[in-house]
């Protein structure tokens, strides 16, 4: 029989952090692991236990039914995803096919959000997918839009050209200190792309469509 999961083991997170801590650990262990980018043998049975994972704490009411089991004692023992099937991690040695990795929520920030960081600055550092290799995305696929990139896998790719291809790779960059310098560019590609909206300003814009005149 195979073990029980536990999705906060999986998905590498203090079963007391917020949820935008394991939105973004989901999002982390996903680009790491996905089959399309892994090429390690074991990155598909990986992924399909962070899939799985996701789908036991990723939603807030599924998590809290989760807390609930495993405060009773249940813990991971039979935790039921969101279609009501048991879940358990994969034997060790055998390699499952990957789930569709379910679409995390867009990030909601405030009207006048920034990041911050100071736009100066910012140089190589190691989470910049130096494995990947410089370049290694090949020659940019055409239609460039906004800043050319000089480093990482997609060097040579604008912004636009690398967010119609991998828009995580956008998320990421936003997040990374090597992209100071594109935050304005990039925040306005994430909210274009509707993986971030502003929670107080998207209300009053709907609001006013309606104003009287």
């Amino acid at each position: 029989m195979a073990d029980p999961i536990d999705p906060y083991k999986t998905l590498q997170v203090d079963p007391e952090a917020e949820d935008e801590v394991i939105q973004a650990a989901y999002r982390r262990l996903a680009r790491k692991y996905h089959p399309d980018l892994a090429e390690t043998p074991e990155a598909a049975s990986r992924m399909a236990a962070i899939n799985v994972a996701w789908e036991m704490i990723g939603d807030p009411a599924a998590r809290q039914a989760y807390d609930r089991q495993r405060s009773a004692g249940g813990g991971a023992s039979a935790a039921a995803g969101p279609s009501g099937s048991t879940h358990a991690r994969p034997a060790t040695g055998q390699t499952q096919p990957a789930r569709p990795a379910p679409t995390p929520p867009p990030e909601v920030v405030s009207r006048d959000w920034t990041s911050g960081r100071s736009s100066q600055g910012g140089g190589f550092d190691e989470s910049m997918r130096a494995a990947e290799g410089f370049g290694a995305a090949g020659p940019p696929p055409g239609r460039p839009s906004g800043t050319v990139l000089n480093f990482g896998r997609y060097a040579g790719w604008s912004l636009g050209e690398v967010a119609r291809h991998d828009i995580e790779y956008i998320e990421w960059l936003d997040r990374a200190p090597i992209g100071r310098n594109y935050r304005a560019e990039v925040d306005g590609i994430l909210r274009s792309s509707g993986r971030r909206k502003s929670a107080e300003g998207d209300a009053a814009d709907r609001r006013g469509l309606y104003r009287r005149r």
